[in-house]
């Protein structure tokens, strides 16, 4: 079985291609220092980036849309609402966290 994340049609990108990342960054340490930004993929499918985070031996992962990131960088305010929504509802919620294998 082939692992969706590991698609070369949607490949994983680097900080630097994700529109506001540092902003997205800030809020998810916000939220708890010690989760880290693993990976993120880029679906050109669904115009959405895919973030993976770890915290010690979990891992939780959500999509934000392309265009909700672009306009974060634009409009900021609603944009910003929806994020930290957004975050708070997955990054924050014990059931987005689920044990990694090793």
């Amino acid at each position: 079985m082939v692992d969706p994340l590991d698609d070369p049609d949607d490949p994983i990108v680097e900080e630097k291609d994700v529109p506001s990342f540092e902003i997205i960054a800030r809020k998810i340490k916000d939220i708890d220092n010690s989760i880290i930004i693993f990976r993120i993929y880029y679906f050109f499918s669904r115009r959405a980036y895919k973030f993976q985070l770890i915290r010690k031996d979990r891992m939780c992962m959500f999509e934000i849309s392309r265009e909700l990131l672009e306009n974060l960088g634009k409009d900021g305010t609603s944009s910003e609402q929806q994020i930290s929504d957004m975050l708070t509802l997955n990054v924050d919620s014990e059931e987005c966290w689920k044990r990694v294998e090793s």
